[in-house]
């Protein structure tokens, strides 16, 4: 898919590696300069100097999204390289890595899921809202997950953060779209990330990935790239009325959650 977003800024939160790093991919090859925001500094300068080596603008920031003042800061060095922000992707996010009952999770993993994956998101868009409507103008894509959708068990804080990232993705849809800023938000699926999938040849699945995909229609766990190309459409001209859309790209995955019952 090619838009034109030459001219445009955009600050991808995550970006230096994953799903973030794919998006940043996309809209660098469409014409947007890009602040990559990631809580290794390392990996978004590293990033950015890749890209901007291929011939693209960027520049590598670093910031815990959690941290108020550290976003507040990345923002504003965004805004005092490229004078404007005209797309925000919150892709910043951490998993859920106490596989317990909701009762056995600890207040810590909890406060940590939620401040990166949900008060993070409300950080970083309350940050850079003044400056989009100063412009009269913004795009705004959160990424959720469909654990956001329908919930994943023993992964309760994370359930959390993303349903709770689906809505804000609404009420913020509600409230700006009459200012010039439109808010949506994409739901990713099974990725291709998750380290179960391949045996020792690399290629054939595993028992345990085979049982996780067979819920999923297309059969296959989705690659970073396809999240990308949703989050370009809904940044892109051609997406100019859509708002206040969580779209799922799962594979077809919440279709058929239920179908063994």
């Amino acid at each position: 898919m090619q838009v034109d977003l030459n001219g445009h800024v955009a600050i991808v939160t995550g970006g230096a590696r994953g799903i973030g790093r794919a998006i940043v991919q996309d809209l660098v090859e469409n014409g947007a300069s890009v602040a990559i925001v990631d809580i290794n500094a390392e990996g978004s300068e590293r990033a950015a100097r890749e890209l901007t080596e291929a011939g693209n603008t960027c520049i590598g920031l670093a910031a815990d999204v959690s941290d108020a003042d550290q976003v507040e800061r990345v923002v504003q060095q965004a805004v005092d390289r490229f004078g404007r922000i005209d797309i925000l992707v919150n892709d910043a996010g951490i998993g859920n890595p106490e596989r317990v009952l909701v009762h056995e999770q600890s207040l810590e993993m909890w406060n940590r899921v939620i401040g990166v994956d949900l008060t993070g998101v409300f950080l970083v868009s309350r940050a850079v809202i003044p400056i989009m409507l100063k412009q009269g103008d913004g795009r705004i894509v959160n990424i959720s997950s469909i654990a956001g959708l329908v919930p994943l068990r023993l992964q309760t804080a994370y359930d959390a953060a993303k349903a709770g990232v689906a809505h804000l993705t609404r009420a913020m849809a509600a409230e700006l779209g009459s200012k010039g800023i439109r808010v949506n938000a994409v739901a990713p699926g099974t990725m291709e990330n998750v380290g179960i999938f391949y045996g020792p040849d690399g290629k054939s699945y595993t028992e345990q990935g085979r049982s996780l995909l067979a819920h999923v229609p297309l059969g296959r766990p989705g690659q970073f790239e396809e999240i990308a190309h949703a989050v370009l459409f809904l940044v892109s001209p051609e997406a100019s009325y859509v708002t206040g859309v969580v779209l799922p790209v799962d594979g077809g995955w919440i279709t058929s959650y239920h179908r063994d019952w």
